[in-house]
């Protein structure tokens, strides 16, 4: 395939329809300078995302065939691009609205058309979401896939179009959120090995004349009521190509090679696609069970991760070591990274009158299993999942994620390779699980700078990775912040994330990492007014995810 120019537009919007037009048409026009081959707009480019009522959001609103679309299609057609745009879309009757991406082809056709699946706060109060998943557009240029905004604050809307073959996705974005620049954004083109392309807003995401108001019902400083920017373009790897500042108008470019999106391997050999086991991800199309989250947790849990500097015979001794000062420290969950010792009863004899539980794996004939051991021998056992390049010996696989209920919280073992997967992550937080223990090995760069972040926080769990420290990255303790829910009155100040959570990371050498972490805190997944991250994930559209 050729190399592309990409390009993403970043600009504000009024309440003044006509208005936005002209400058969505003047940024075309100034990106068109660069000749790119594929330009990216804002979410809502068609007015701010605040209305008095549905009636006036049915009024403010555009048809399909109306002059608003059509005149971005003509640009498409005068600078033979594809043009990517997101608005509010009247779909029959008043009450019937979408927040809808549309894609203009080079001849200035409507070739996709797909709305937004995850609705955000007060979106819930004037518009539906998709009914129907996203489709993908297939090209010379590539395989486009659309999605906006929050539908990129979980995984599955990104998962299921790159598994549907896009290998391009396109991101508007409404968003004042620092954590979608530095985590929701870059996460979903490195777990995909996938190009993304994200054009976010600035200046006021409501009316003037309603900031301070609006500031004051969302609990954040009046200042914080405006796009975040920081629009980027990401390669498969999780390198950001080209970003926006976050401030002020602004067009981005990158060139990029398609066939780069056609890789999906990892160090080790692993197809990060063919891998899956689609079969085990079932319960994620499944309707939301109400009432079943367990709240018998610790409001906070001390815990460490160990990294240990040995090996053999020296090892065992330094583990053991390690588990009666982590002991003596109070700390009540220690993990280790993957297949730390040979045997698990050299732990459960350093454990000897300790309440501690401790979390790694070993190899067990032709399995790899992640291993919660206690004073009285193993406590849960977790084969690995998928397989994994690196562990060609583990042909043995598990076929489901066990859960234990601690004296302190639900808890998993996620294992080895599975630690990419973000359909397991999701699996387990369907179980109500609050503390994962992930004992593995960072294989790249990614995994350190976003993807361990990202699995606890699009689930609101408290997870614990534990690696040897290489180049790439070490250990890392992720924990729920209690202060999440927009709408309600925070503890500490409001510093732009919303939804970036505590993180401790490990020293890049060995040693012992001491973080508390929340289990009761994820009792509360309730990012904003009528958005549940996983209550109100798009099940109903999950078909290409639970689907060879």
């Amino acid at each position: 395939m050729p190399k592309l120019r990409v390009s993403a537009i970043q600009l504000a919007v009024t309440s003044d329809v006509d208005e936005n037009l002209a400058t969505c048409l003047r940024l075309i026009d100034k990106a068109a300078e660069s000749k790119p081959d594929v330009m990216v707009l804002p979410e809502f480019i068609n007015h701010i995302m605040w209305f008095d009522s549905p009636e006036h959001c049915y009024e403010k609103s555009v048809d399909l065939d109306g002059d608003f679309p059509n005149a971005i299609g003509e640009k498409a057609k005068e600078h033979n691009s594809y043009i990517k745009v997101n608005v509010t879309l009247r779909r029959g009757e008043i009450g019937k609205v979408t927040g809808t991406n549309i894609l203009f082809d080079p001849e200035g056709k409507k070739v996709a058309i797909t709305d937004k699946q995850v609705l955000m706060g007060n979106e819930n109060n004037f518009l539906i979401p998709a009914a129907e998943p996203a489709e993908i557009v297939h090209s010379e240029n590539g395989s486009f896939g659309m999605y906006c905004c929050m539908d990129g604050v979980i995984p599955e809307p990104a998962r299921a179009l790159a598994l549907n073959g896009a290998n391009i996705l396109l991101n508007s974005l409404n968003s004042f959120a620092l954590d979608e620049a530095s985590l929701h954004i870059p996460v979903r083109a490195a777990e995909n090995k996938i190009y993304v392309v994200a054009a976010n807003k600035v200046g006021g995401l409501v009316p003037p004349a309603m900031a301070q108001i609006v500031a004051e019902r969302l609990k954040i400083p009046v200042d914080a009521v405006v796009g975040a920017g920081e629009s980027q373009i990401v390669a498969p790897d999780g390198t950001i190509l080209a970003k926006a500042p976050k401030k002020g108008e602004a067009i981005i470019f990158a060139d990029i090679d398609i066939d780069d999106a056609s890789n999906k391997l990892r160090p080790d050999g692993t197809d990060i696609f063919s891998a899956r086991r689609a079969e085990l991800y079932t319960p994620i199309a499944d309707a939301p069970a109400s009432g079943q989250i367990y709240t018998e947790a610790a409001e906070r849990v001390k815990t460490a991760i160990f990294q240990p500097e040995s090996s053999g015979q020296e090892r065992s001794a330094e583990i053991d070591q390690a588990i009666k000062k982590a002991s003596k420290d109070g700390i009540q969950l220690l993990v280790l990274p993957e297949l730390s010792c040979q045997s698990t009863d050299e732990i459960k004899s350093a454990l000897d009158g300790c309440e501690m539980v401790v979390a790694t794996s070993i190899q067990e004939e032709n399995a790899h299993v992640g291993v919660l051991i206690g004073r009285d021998g193993i406590l849960l056992r977790q084969p690995q999942l998928h397989a994994c390049g690196r562990h060609g010996w583990a042909t043995d696989l598990g076929d489901s994620l066990n859960v234990i209920d601690l004296s302190w919280g639900r808890f998993a073992l996620i294992v080895g390779g599975d630690v990419i997967y973000p359909e397991v992550f999701r699996l387990a937080v369907l179980q109500n699980v609050q503390v994962v223990a992930c004992p593995t090995k960072i294989l790249e760069a990614w995994e350190f700078e976003t993807g361990w972040i990202e699995r606890a926080a699009e689930n609101r769990m408290n997870a614990l990775f534990a690696t040897q420290p290489s180049d790439l990255g070490a250990s890392m303790v992720v924990a729920m912040d209690k202060d999440f829910t927009l709408w309600t009155q925070w503890e500490k100040q409001f510093d732009g994330n919303i939804n970036y959570p505590l993180v401790t990371r490990a020293e890049r050498a060995p040693g012992m990492t001491r973080a508390t972490i929340f289990p009761s805190a994820t009792s509360n997944r309730v990012i904003s007014q009528k958005t549940d991250l996983v209550e109100n994930r798009p099940w109903w559209l999950a078909k290409g995810i639970i689907t060879d």
